[in-house]
């Protein structure tokens, strides 16, 4: 995943992420990612399925995976 840095950003663009982001239960930085995918038409759907078309091509991890490891700790543990 990429990053990028947006400067001078107007501070009602801003403020207005943060409300959306407040009523949404999210952070900014999640809200603003939200509203990045659907400005190019990229909604939650679309990526879900870039994402499988992708796990398709480089198939299944080998071995465990972390969600195997958690499993076993909290096994052993008793949890």
């Amino acid at each position: 995943m990429g990053q990028i840095l947006i400067r001078n950003l107007d501070d009602t663009v801003l403020d207005a992420l943060r409300r959306r982001a407040a009523e949404a239960g999210s952070s900014l930085e999640e809200e603003a990612r939200r509203a990045l995918a659907a400005s190019v038409g990229l909604t939650r759907e679309a990526a879900l399925a870039r994402l499988d078309a992708v796990r398709g091509r480089i198939g299944a991890p080998a071995g465990p995976t972390s969600v195997d490891d958690l499993r076993a700790v909290r096994a052993r543990e008793g949890s």
